[in-house]
């Protein structure tokens, strides 16, 4: 068994995996607003207590916002400000006195999908997160694709391509410093700020999303506007990585039209006359961060 932590801004849910991909323990706790000492030791006491459910000491991963720097050690590229620049591993694992693992959530999406999920047949994976931010993992052969920068499949803080800027008005500044990154259309707040452009309203993703499904004129043209902003995006992915599948997730992978349009409209921007790539909704829900964390340790943790 293995035990995966999803450490997300507002809670921090852990599972316990059996080898055969059964969750056998599950528990969720709200993380600590702001407070980083209180958050290892929330972490740090859920480990104890599946630890307890399993009987043994098992092997641990930790799904978090943000990347470890390899140089320092330290937490960065976090949209959970509380973790930047904190040692989060080495804290965790000297309170629990043993190895944990630790990567981006975004790679643990990707991980639980290709290990366990809607892309558990294929080669090779890419998996995207569209909600608060525009994340994303990339798995070959079930392996995680980490890079020595630990930056890989962070496609949502590449510039926007030519294709997808001339469908945007007015540049966007990015959280990151800098000016029309993916992450600034894609996101949640990215399509709230194009239905503002278009329409000069302001209305939360979740809203345009309903009112679309309701047959609502003008969510219905934002979302067909958000689903070429994301297969031009997603082409640029496809050229470079040539993945079998793209797995999406986070709240906007809910949006039926992007299953029914995308790969449609990705054709004329990838550079193949034959398009193979598959476009999947998620296998799991809100579990998925936890689930590819426990599997940062294959079934034999000695590898």
């Amino acid at each position: 068994m293995r035990i995966g932590i999803d450490l997300g801004g507002t809670k921090i849910e852990g599972i316990l995996l059996a080898d055969d991909g059964s969750i056998v323990e599950k528990i969720r706790k709200p993380t600590p607003a702001l407070d980083y000492v209180a958050t290892v030791s929330t972490v740090c006491e859920i480990v104890r207590t599946l630890q307890d459910k399993s009987g043994t000491q098992v092997s641990v991963g930790v799904g978090t916002p943000g990347a470890l720097s390899l140089s320092t050690g330290l937490m960065k590229n976090s949209n959970s400000v509380r973790l930047i620049g904190r040692p989060l591993q080495h804290d965790i694992e000297a309170l629990l006195g043993f190895e944990v693992r630790l990567e981006n959530d975004a790679n643990c999406f990707a991980l639980s999908e290709a290990h366990l999920g809607a892309a558990k047949h294929a080669d090779s994976v890419f998996g995207v997160i569209l909600g608060t931010g525009t994340g994303g993992g990339i798995v070959i052969h079930k392996k995680l694709v980490k890079g020595p920068n630990s930056i890989s499949g962070e496609w949502g803080h590449n510039s926007l391509p030519c294709s997808a800027r001339e469908l945007v008005k007015a540049d966007r500044q990015c959280y990151c410093g800098r000016i029309n990154c993916i992450e600034t259309v894609l996101s949640g707040r990215g399509l709230s700020a194009t239905y503002r452009e278009q329409y000069d309203e302001n209305k939360s993703a979740a809203d345009i999303a309903q009112l679309a499904q309701q047959g609502d004129a003008a969510a219905t043209a934002c979302i067909e506007m958000y689903c070429q902003q994301l297969a031009r995006c997603l082409a640029t992915v496809v050229n470079i990585v040539d993945p079998d599948m793209i797995v999406l997730g986070g709240g906007l992978s809910n949006i039926p039209q992007l299953y029914i349009a995308v790969i449609d409209l990705m054709r004329p921007y990838v550079f193949t006359d034959d398009l193979q790539t598959i476009l999947s909704r998620p296998s799991f829900g809100d579990a998925s961060g936890a689930l590819g964390a426990a599997c940062l340790w294959p079934t034999n943790a000695a590898e």
